[in-house]
Protein backbone atom coordinates (compact mmCIF):
# COMPACT_ATOMS: atom_id res chain seq x y z
CA UNK A 1 0.00 0.00 0.00
CA UNK A 2 1.13 3.54 -0.72
CA UNK A 3 1.75 5.44 2.53
CA UNK A 4 0.23 8.82 3.23
CA UNK A 5 2.07 11.65 1.51
CA UNK A 6 3.31 14.75 3.35
CA UNK A 7 5.08 17.66 1.67
CA UNK A 8 7.43 20.08 3.40
CA UNK A 9 8.17 23.49 1.88
CA UNK A 10 11.12 24.87 3.81
CA UNK A 11 14.83 25.58 3.93
CA UNK A 12 17.74 23.18 4.11
CA UNK A 13 19.77 22.90 7.32
CA UNK A 14 23.28 21.79 6.41
CA UNK A 15 23.76 20.59 10.01
CA UNK A 16 20.83 18.19 9.68
CA UNK A 17 18.98 19.19 12.86
CA UNK A 18 16.21 21.44 11.57
CA UNK A 19 14.56 22.48 8.30
CA UNK A 20 13.95 20.04 5.47
CA UNK A 21 16.21 17.44 7.09
CA UNK A 22 14.29 17.45 10.39
CA UNK A 23 10.98 17.41 8.54
CA UNK A 24 11.82 14.32 6.50
CA UNK A 25 13.22 12.45 9.52
CA UNK A 26 10.05 13.24 11.46
CA UNK A 27 7.85 12.07 8.61
CA UNK A 28 9.76 8.81 8.35
CA UNK A 29 9.35 8.30 12.10
CA UNK A 30 5.57 8.62 11.64
CA UNK A 31 5.34 6.16 8.76
CA UNK A 32 4.41 8.65 6.04
CA UNK A 33 6.13 9.39 2.75
CA UNK A 34 7.95 12.72 3.02
CA UNK A 35 8.49 14.98 0.02
CA UNK A 36 10.25 18.33 -0.16
CA UNK A 37 10.19 21.68 -1.89
CA UNK A 38 13.39 23.57 -1.17
CA UNK A 39 12.83 27.30 -0.64
CA UNK A 40 16.25 28.28 0.71
CA UNK A 41 19.68 26.89 1.50
CA UNK A 42 21.43 27.69 4.77
CA UNK A 43 25.04 27.37 5.84
CA UNK A 44 24.30 26.27 9.39
CA UNK A 45 25.86 24.27 12.19
CA UNK A 46 25.55 23.83 15.95
CA UNK A 47 26.74 27.36 16.74
CA UNK A 48 24.61 29.38 14.33
CA UNK A 49 23.61 30.29 10.79
CA UNK A 50 26.51 31.60 8.76
CA UNK A 51 24.35 32.56 5.77
CA UNK A 52 21.32 31.70 3.69
CA UNK A 53 20.34 31.95 0.04
CA UNK A 54 16.76 31.80 -1.20
CA UNK A 55 15.85 29.95 -4.38
CA UNK A 56 14.16 31.76 -7.28
CA UNK A 57 10.37 31.85 -7.08
CA UNK A 58 10.14 29.97 -10.40
CA UNK A 59 12.21 27.12 -8.93
CA UNK A 60 9.93 26.87 -5.89
CA UNK A 61 6.81 26.99 -8.05
CA UNK A 62 8.21 24.29 -10.36
CA UNK A 63 8.96 21.98 -7.41
CA UNK A 64 5.44 22.47 -6.09
CA UNK A 65 3.93 21.69 -9.48
CA UNK A 66 6.06 18.58 -9.91
CA UNK A 67 4.86 17.08 -6.64
CA UNK A 68 1.25 18.26 -6.64
CA UNK A 69 0.47 17.49 -10.29
CA UNK A 70 1.85 13.95 -10.28
CA UNK A 71 2.17 12.51 -6.78
CA UNK A 72 -0.36 14.52 -4.78
CA UNK A 73 -0.35 15.19 -1.05
CA UNK A 74 -2.33 14.34 2.07
CA UNK A 75 -0.89 17.22 4.14
CA UNK A 76 1.57 20.08 3.72
CA UNK A 77 3.94 21.72 6.19
CA UNK A 78 5.72 25.02 5.56
CA UNK A 79 8.81 26.29 7.35
CA UNK A 80 11.50 28.79 6.37
CA UNK A 81 10.37 30.74 3.30
CA UNK A 82 12.94 33.56 3.60
CA UNK A 83 11.38 36.35 1.48
CA UNK A 84 8.08 38.05 0.73
CA UNK A 85 8.23 36.81 -2.86
CA UNK A 86 8.57 33.18 -1.76
CA UNK A 87 5.86 33.54 0.89
CA UNK A 88 3.46 34.93 -1.72
CA UNK A 89 4.39 32.24 -4.24
CA UNK A 90 3.81 29.41 -1.78
CA UNK A 91 0.60 30.94 -0.42
CA UNK A 92 -0.83 31.30 -3.92
CA UNK A 93 -0.27 27.62 -4.67
CA UNK A 94 -1.43 26.33 -1.28
CA UNK A 95 -4.69 28.26 -1.59
CA UNK A 96 -5.64 25.68 -4.26
CA UNK A 97 -4.72 22.60 -2.18
CA UNK A 98 -7.56 20.87 -0.33
CA UNK A 99 -5.55 19.13 2.38
CA UNK A 100 -4.39 20.23 5.86
CA UNK A 101 -1.70 22.91 5.76
CA UNK A 102 0.48 23.37 8.85
CA UNK A 103 2.39 26.67 8.84
CA UNK A 104 5.45 27.06 11.04
CA UNK A 105 6.10 30.82 10.63
CA UNK A 106 9.86 30.57 11.00
CA UNK A 107 11.40 33.94 11.83
CA UNK A 108 14.68 33.15 13.57
CA UNK A 109 16.90 30.15 14.18
CA UNK A 110 17.49 28.48 17.55
CA UNK A 111 20.58 30.70 17.86
CA UNK A 112 18.68 33.94 17.17
CA UNK A 113 19.76 34.34 13.54
CA UNK A 114 17.14 35.91 11.24
CA UNK A 115 15.66 33.49 8.68
CA UNK A 116 12.89 35.74 7.35
CA UNK A 117 13.39 39.11 5.69
CA UNK A 118 11.83 41.99 7.63
CA UNK A 119 9.57 42.91 4.71
CA UNK A 120 8.25 39.33 4.52
CA UNK A 121 6.45 39.40 7.88
CA UNK A 122 3.47 41.20 6.34
CA UNK A 123 3.28 38.60 3.58
CA UNK A 124 3.20 35.79 6.15
CA UNK A 125 0.49 37.63 8.08
CA UNK A 126 -1.65 38.63 5.10
CA UNK A 127 -1.11 35.86 2.55
CA UNK A 128 0.11 32.67 4.22
CA UNK A 129 -1.82 32.51 7.50
CA UNK A 130 -5.25 32.72 5.81
CA UNK A 131 -4.55 29.45 3.93
CA UNK A 132 -3.33 27.62 7.04
CA UNK A 133 -5.23 24.84 8.75
CA UNK A 134 -2.93 25.36 11.73
CA UNK A 135 -0.17 27.87 12.48
CA UNK A 136 2.43 27.02 15.14
CA UNK A 137 4.20 30.21 16.30
CA UNK A 138 6.62 30.38 19.20
CA UNK A 139 6.48 33.40 21.50
CA UNK A 140 8.89 35.45 19.41
CA UNK A 141 6.84 34.77 16.28
CA UNK A 142 3.61 35.69 18.08
CA UNK A 143 5.15 39.08 18.85
CA UNK A 144 6.47 39.44 15.32
CA UNK A 145 3.05 38.72 13.79
CA UNK A 146 0.71 40.42 16.26
CA UNK A 147 2.69 42.65 18.62
CA UNK A 148 1.39 40.66 21.60
CA UNK A 149 4.07 39.99 24.21
CA UNK A 150 3.73 36.75 26.20
CA UNK A 151 5.36 36.80 29.61
CA UNK A 152 3.45 34.04 31.40
CA UNK A 153 1.05 31.18 30.77
CA UNK A 154 -1.83 33.56 31.51
CA UNK A 155 -0.97 35.49 28.34
CA UNK A 156 -1.35 32.48 26.03
CA UNK A 157 -5.13 32.83 25.38
CA UNK A 158 -4.74 36.48 24.36
CA UNK A 159 -1.83 35.59 22.09
CA UNK A 160 -3.73 32.71 20.48
CA UNK A 161 -6.77 34.90 19.84
CA UNK A 162 -4.60 37.56 18.20
CA UNK A 163 -3.04 35.05 15.82
CA UNK A 164 -6.40 33.41 15.09
CA UNK A 165 -7.76 36.81 14.05
CA UNK A 166 -5.24 36.81 11.19
CA UNK A 167 -7.16 34.08 9.38
CA UNK A 168 -5.89 30.53 10.08
CA UNK A 169 -8.41 27.90 11.08
CA UNK A 170 -6.43 27.12 14.23
CA UNK A 171 -3.35 28.23 16.14
CA UNK A 172 -1.00 26.41 18.48
CA UNK A 173 0.96 28.93 20.54
CA UNK A 174 4.12 27.26 21.77
CA UNK A 175 5.11 28.30 25.28
CA UNK A 176 8.41 26.49 25.35
CA UNK A 177 10.32 29.66 26.22
CA UNK A 178 8.31 30.26 29.39
CA UNK A 179 9.49 29.07 32.80
CA UNK A 180 8.19 25.79 34.19
CA UNK A 181 6.53 23.04 32.19
CA UNK A 182 6.49 23.21 28.39
CA UNK A 183 2.93 24.45 27.84
CA UNK A 184 1.25 24.95 24.44
CA UNK A 185 -2.26 26.27 23.76
CA UNK A 186 -4.47 25.20 20.86
CA UNK A 187 -7.33 27.49 19.83
CA UNK A 188 -9.56 26.90 16.81
CA UNK A 189 -12.11 28.95 14.93
CA UNK A 190 -14.71 26.40 16.05
CA UNK A 191 -14.10 27.32 19.67
CA UNK A 192 -11.90 24.40 20.69
CA UNK A 193 -9.38 25.37 23.36
CA UNK A 194 -6.92 22.80 24.67
CA UNK A 195 -3.75 23.07 26.73
CA UNK A 196 -0.89 20.63 26.27
CA UNK A 197 1.63 20.27 29.06
CA UNK A 198 4.89 18.31 29.20
CA UNK A 199 7.83 18.24 31.61
CA UNK A 200 10.76 20.45 30.77
CA UNK A 201 13.84 18.29 30.26
CA UNK A 202 17.21 19.57 31.42
CA UNK A 203 18.81 19.23 27.99
CA UNK A 204 20.25 22.11 25.98
CA UNK A 205 20.28 20.08 22.75
CA UNK A 206 16.95 21.23 21.31
CA UNK A 207 17.81 22.31 17.78
CA UNK A 208 14.91 21.59 15.41
CA UNK A 209 12.03 21.45 17.90
CA UNK A 210 9.74 23.79 15.95
CA UNK A 211 10.25 22.09 12.60
CA UNK A 212 9.85 18.68 14.23
CA UNK A 213 6.60 19.54 16.00
CA UNK A 214 4.97 21.05 12.91
CA UNK A 215 6.02 18.09 10.74
CA UNK A 216 4.75 15.62 13.30
CA UNK A 217 1.37 17.37 13.39
CA UNK A 218 1.18 17.38 9.59
CA UNK A 219 2.03 13.68 9.54
CA UNK A 220 -0.68 12.85 12.09
CA UNK A 221 -3.23 14.92 10.16
CA UNK A 222 -2.33 13.03 6.98
CA UNK A 223 -2.92 9.79 8.88
CA UNK A 224 -6.43 10.96 9.75
CA UNK A 225 -6.14 12.21 13.33
CA UNK A 226 -8.51 15.01 14.39
CA UNK A 227 -6.52 18.19 15.02
CA UNK A 228 -6.47 18.06 18.86
CA UNK A 229 -5.33 14.43 18.76
CA UNK A 230 -2.72 15.17 16.09
CA UNK A 231 -1.25 17.90 18.29
CA UNK A 232 -1.25 15.60 21.33
CA UNK A 233 0.57 12.84 19.46
CA UNK A 234 3.07 15.31 18.01
CA UNK A 235 3.69 16.87 21.41
CA UNK A 236 4.43 13.44 22.86
CA UNK A 237 6.82 12.68 20.01
CA UNK A 238 8.74 15.96 20.23
CA UNK A 239 8.96 15.72 24.04
CA UNK A 240 10.67 12.36 23.66
CA UNK A 241 12.92 13.75 20.95
CA UNK A 242 13.96 16.63 23.22
CA UNK A 243 14.67 14.27 26.11
CA UNK A 244 16.95 12.26 23.80
CA UNK A 245 18.62 15.28 22.17
CA UNK A 246 22.35 14.77 21.79
CA UNK A 247 25.53 16.88 21.55
CA UNK A 248 26.81 17.62 18.07
CA UNK A 249 29.54 20.11 17.30
CA UNK A 250 30.52 22.87 19.71
CA UNK A 251 27.06 24.37 20.27
CA UNK A 252 23.43 23.27 20.50
CA UNK A 253 22.82 19.74 19.28
CA UNK A 254 19.63 18.43 17.65
CA UNK A 255 16.66 16.61 19.05
CA UNK A 256 16.71 12.88 18.33
CA UNK A 257 14.15 12.13 15.63
CA UNK A 258 14.77 8.40 15.95
CA UNK A 259 14.39 8.17 19.74
CA UNK A 260 11.59 5.60 19.53
CA UNK A 261 13.86 3.22 17.66
CA UNK A 262 16.81 3.37 20.08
Amino acid sequence: MTPKRVLTVAGSDSGGGAGIQADLKTMLAHGVHGMSVLAAVTAQNSVGVQGYWELPADAVRAQLSSVLDDIGVDAVKTGMLASATLVETVAEVLATVRVPVVVDPVGVSKHGDALLAADAVAAVRDRLLPVATLVTPNLYEVGQLTGVKVESEDDLPRAAAAVLALGPRAVLVKGGHLAGDAVDLLLTRDGVSRTYRAPRWDNRHTHGTGCTLASAIASRLALGDPLPDAVAAAKDYVTGAIAAGFPLGAGIGPVDHGWRWR
